[in-house]
């Protein structure tokens, strides 16, 4: 069993680069060092990569584009090694559950069983190798017979954020890695713990070199990997100000790129709504990885009339979550990933109350705690919708109730943000939930609970994105379209 004092890293290969293949060492002694969540206490330290380390890595990948077997081999063949990287991240569970909790503070209780879900992703995507179009006839304007095929888009630069890298390193690198492309994963200096235990899974699954090389690199060499000309589409997740920076760059040279960025999504609740319920879910749902989700429903939107028992329940529910160390199978909610994120909490607090909302619970740091990154779940009440804690993600565990006129002014405040991740709409009546929901401007819209689901899409309208990621949307952005006009039928397409 896992615990908060078994605190030794369990990487083989911590001051060395997954590149071509092999684990190579870095061209310079800069490291970064990583700190436990919950104690303040040096957790690893693992090389930091330069320029010289990045190019190295493009290299490998370009090389295995432009002359390895990989874009070369079947889809079937293809998927027989996201197979054995799906059951390789199953039989290092324990490894997973120990890192995710002190690198971002999630609950080990949530780590243990999360990586099953990314195990689970590499399968889906190996069985599309039977199931998905990449070729299919068309019926051509002129010549004989038409194809339209989907190929490999090329080189791929994935940058993943800290707060929960495993998950995302499967919806990036799975379908990226079926449809053909070799790829430079680029860990994040917060939580670089995943992304090498996921090449120690690659290594074992014996991919061909070159096609999953993986670094570490802070935000300046980044930049370096979504320049480089070599890198035919950037997949990124973070923040929206960094994705307007990847976004320009990609412009200047055509690249493609999918971003998902951040949100501040609205959970409407309409007046046959359980109120209790609702609160109760809501509260559930944002104590999960602390508050640190972008698609977190952070503005509760009600109507005036039940504005006061919606902040009071929900005031109620996150008073009596269990803050504490994420090991304890007690802890209903763990510490934020690093003190800069704490401080940023903290300073929207100070903003919620500097600009007139109630603070109806929380606010502060949990005083039985004097270690870690511990911030108490907080809610405001009365919280204008143009304020500054309802427009700007906050990424912690603070909600913002928000009256409404009536039901119009709900949806109409609902859409009132530059993002548009996720939503839900809490009613007793389905046939609303589904109207309301065609009304919100939102990737996702949910019914009586925070939901996300991959399996079918995730992504996001206005700057919470652009692209899908997950379920056969998620494959499409790794794959360019070909028209073929031929004045013949091929053998295959012949009766």
């Amino acid at each position: 069993m896992s615990s908060s004092t078994d605190n030794k890293a369990p990487l083989q290969h911590p001051d060395q680069f997954f590149i071509g293949g092999e684990w190579v060492a870095p061209s310079t002694d800069a490291q970064i060092v990583v700190t436990d969540s919950a104690s303040e206490e040096f957790y690893f330290s693992i090389a930091e990569a330069k320029e010289a380390d990045l190019s190295l890595a493009v290299a490998a990948a370009r090389k295995a584009f432009d002359e390895g077997p990989w874009p070369r081999l079947s889809h079937a063949e293809r998927s027989v090694y996201l197979r054995a990287i799906a059951e390789g991240i199953r039989e290092r569970i324990d490894a997973f559950a120990q890192v995710w909790p002190r690198e971002t503070g999630a609950l080990h209780s949530i780590a243990r069983v999360s990586p099953y879900g990314s195990a689970a992703t590499f399968d889906y995507y190996a069985g599309l190798a039977d199931t998905f179009a990449f070729e299919e006839p068309a019926t051509p304007s002129a010549g004989e017979f038409g194809l339209l095929t989907r190929e490999p888009v090329g080189v791929v630069g994935a940058i993943i954020p800290w707060n929960g890298p495993l998950g995302l390193i499967g919806y990036k690198i799975a379908p990226a890695l079926l449809a053909g492309c070799p790829v430079i994963l680029k860990s994040s200096p917060e939580a670089p713990g995943e992304g090498y235990l996921f090449a120690e899974i690659v290594e074992a699954a014996g991919l061909p070199p070159g096609v999953v090389n993986v670094v570490t690199a802070d935000r300046e060499v980044s930049e370096l990997l979504v320049r480089d000309p070599r890198v035919d589409k950037i997949t990124f997740t973070g923040s929206t100000a960094a994705g307007r920076r990847i976004a320009s760059l990609c412009g200047e040279r055509i690249a493609r790129c999918t971003l998902e960025l951040g949100g501040k999504s609205a959970a409407v609740i309409l007046d046959d709504s359980d109120i209790s319920a609702a609160a109760l879910t809501l509260a559930k749902a944002e104590c999960m990885m602390s508050g640190q989700v972008c698609s977190s429903l952070t503005r509760i939107i009600v109507t005036r009339q039940r504005h006061d028992e919606m902040l009071e329940a929900l005031a109620f529910e996150f008073s009596q979550i269990q803050v504490g160390d994420p090991f304890d199978e007690e802890s209903q909610m763990g510490p934020l990933a690093v003190e800069r994120q704490r401080d940023r909490v903290e300073g929207y607090i100070s903003k919620g109350k500097a600009e007139g909302a109630t603070l109806a619970t929380g606010g502060g740091r949990p005083k039985h705690l004097d270690k870690g990154w511990y911030m108490e779940p907080t809610v405001f009440g009365n919280v204008d919708n143009s304020s500054t804690i309802a427009q700007e993600e906050i990424f912690g565990p603070v909600l913002s109730v928000i009256p409404a006129d009536d039901e119009e002014h709900a949806i109409a405040l609902a859409n009132d943000t530059i993002y548009g991740l996720n939503a839900s709409v809490f009613t007793e009546d389905v046939d609303r939930a589904r109207e309301v929901s065609r009304r919100l401007r939102s990737g996702t819209v949910g019914h009586n609970a925070f939901v996300t689901d991959f399996g079918i899409a995730f992504g996001g309208f206005k700057q919470s994105g652009i692209g899908r990621e997950g379920g056969t949307e998620g494959l499409l952005p790794f794959l360019e379209t070909k028209t073929v006009v031929l004045q013949g039928r091929p053998a295959r397409y012949r009766d």
